[in-house]
């Protein structure tokens, strides 16, 4: 962005406009030379103790602003709504949407040259970068970074991963309750997101891949000082970006998404993932489908073993080299685009190519991988005409091809109503069938898709079944679970129509999802099908259900796609 920068509109002249501005900003103690036409580079930060995965960001800020101001830079921080999954109902992902507004219109609004983005639980990474990417305007990713290794008794535990299974066990009477809350503070004992592969990390990972953060950005853990070092670096740089005019769209471009798709499969990455890069695509004017992910994940081998899809942690990834050893394994094998840019002014290729794997067993090499065909597998038929989703990693082999008997669940409370009734008629050979949970459904398509089993069935020694909604699964989840099933229950998807006794035949190598009733009987239930009544037709919520786009497309609102700019806005004095 070559002088004048956008914030020379606000900031210079001797006239009212300059003088009220740079007036106003000096409250605060600033000193004349920072309106001197300097770059002004905001600092977006989801910093928020409700949100407790990015509650170590203030610190972060306080190290991308030394960096800013010691590359001749004039950092000013501004807050946006965060989300945290953890806390926040009844989905994080319904106000994605709404914090990428909220990020646009801050930056738009303001006399911001370049931004920072300080990210950590897994949706304010998508929320964000998608934001910023309507504006266009150099943009930088600083993640938070994951939390320290759990332990208990000795054993490895990872956040959300560790939960669904010991849930598992309580449920089958293999733990006492006090064993069970014994375990909270282990899993979480660290400032940081979830150490596991799930969102969170996974999303750490595209920032790195897809060109937009610094090198070991997806890894180094967040009570690492190193973490901090980074975020000063990413100061100093986004200060050059600005200088270099460095966008968002000259970084993110097809190619960016394809690595992004092949480093997914590699190290296991979440299934949320899918949506929100389609989202993110959407934004910049690239296309990016479903097919796409099938196309180019599908041979991509997993060599990460980390907790769902295998038995380490994020810390333990980083010091086993972190992402640019993927990166090298599939750049040497011809696999990714080498040539990518990223914000630094390197290549991909060059800021990976001499990476070292310190740990073998953390970091398979591609000969010898945790699953050959990683990826996300999208499935289609007449259950799931425009795409299903499920990530095969973390799938029970012996699932893969399965036909059963389907137990619909119509919604989350019918589920959690029946689903440990002794007299429920489920065994582990049927499918289990949820309703009503995608993004208009739920609404914001929650993260229930990865129902935990009957308890009679655990007590069986019972440990995964089929399992297909509308809905999300959290990305630390594990099991045979089929998601995003497009269109949704809840507009009269095929979803919408399976019956308890229904047969659905699942074959994951073919790639399909068979719903096996006659063609007559199904349209016959379509014509007797009603939209859902919701109680709720107002606000944001209300807005939210009449614009939302399906799984497929990416769950942003209809509105929202494309670039905007950042066009300066009309002076009010």
């Amino acid at each position: 962005m070559s002088a004048p920068f956008r914030s020379t509109h606000w900031f210079s002249g001797a006239n009212m406009v300059g003088f009220a501005h740079r007036s106003w900003m000096k409250n605060q103690g600033r000193p004349d030379d920072l309106f001197d036409g300097r770059p002004v580079i905001g600092i977006c930060n989801t910093w928020s103790d409700l949100t407790p995965c990015n509650a170590h960001l203030r610190e972060i800020a306080e190290r991308v602003k030394l960096g800013v101001y010691e590359s001749g830079g004039f950092p000013l921080e501004f807050p946006v709504m965060s989300l945290g999954e953890s806390n926040l109902r009844p989905t994080a992902m319904l106000y994605r949407n709404l914090t990428s507004m909220d990020v646009e219109e801050s930056i738009r609004g303001n006399p911001i040259d370049g931004v920072v983005l300080l990210v950590g639980c897994d949706k304010t990474t998508p929320a964000t970068m998608m934001g910023a990417a309507s504006c266009d305007v150099p943009t930088l990713v600083v993640s938070g970074g994951p939390m320290l290794n759990g332990y208990y008794k000795g054993e490895t535990v990872g956040s959300g991963t560790s939960i669904w299974k010991f849930e598992a066990e309580a449920k089958a009477g293999r733990m006492t309750p006090a064993q069970f809350c014994d375990i909270e503070s282990c899993v979480a004992r660290s400032i940081g997101h979830c150490m596991t592969m799930g969102t969170a990390s996974t999303m750490a990972n595209m920032v790195e891949v897809l060109g937009m953060g610094l090198p070991q950005n997806a890894a180094i853990p967040a009570p690492d000082a190193r973490r901090y070092t980074l975020a000063q670096l990413a100061g100093r740089r986004i200060v050059e970006m600005v200088r270099e005019d460095l966008r968002m769209s000259k970084i993110v471009t097809r190619d960016a998404f394809e690595n992004a798709v092949k480093v997914n499969g590699a190290i296991g990455g979440s299934t949320n993932v899918v949506i929100h890069l389609i989202a993110l695509a959407g934004r910049l004017g690239v296309e990016l489908t479903l097919a796409d992910w099938d196309r180019w994940g599908r041979d991509v081998p997993t060599v990460v073993d980390l907790m769902p899809s295998g038995r380490f942690l994020m810390e333990d990834f980083y010091y086993a080299g972190g992402l640019p050893v993927v990166i090298r394994a599939l750049g040497e094998a011809g696999m990714i685009h080498r040539d990518a840019p990223t914000v630094n002014g390197r290549t991909l290729w060059e800021n990976c190519r001499e990476a070292e794997n310190f740990n073998p067993e953390v970091i398979h090499s591609l000969d010898h991988p945790l699953v050959a065909q990683g990826g996300i597998a999208v499935l289609r038929g007449n259950l799931a005409p425009n795409g299903a989703v499920i990530k095969p990693s973390a799938a029970t082999p012996e699932l893969m091809k399965h036909t059963g008997r389907a137990v619909v669940f119509e919604s989350i409370e019918d589920y959690h109503a029946r689903i440990d009734d002794p007299d429920l008629d489920i065994d582990e050979s049927c499918v289990m069938v949820l309703q009503n949970c995608g993004p208009v459904g739920y609404p914001g398509m929650s993260e229930v898709g990865n129902m935990t089993l009957p308890a009679k069935l655990l007590k069986k020694g019972v440990s995964d079944m089929v399992r297909i909604s509308d809905a999300r699964m959290s990305g630390t989840a594990y099991g045979t679970v089929v998601l995003h099933t497009a269109p949704e229950a809840a507009v009269g998807g095929p979803l919408a129509l399976v019956r308890n006794g229904d047969r659905i035949a699942l074959d994951v190598a073919e790639r399909t999802l068979q719903l096996l009733v006659e063609a007559a009987e199904l349209e016959r239930r379509r014509g007797a099908w009603k939209a859902p009544i919701f109680p709720q037709t107002g606000g944001y919520e209300g807005l939210y259900r009449k614009h939302v786009l399906q799984a497929d497309q990416g769950c942003d609102l209809d509105f929202l796609r494309g670039i905007r700019g950042h066009g300066v806005p009309r002076d009010s004095h």
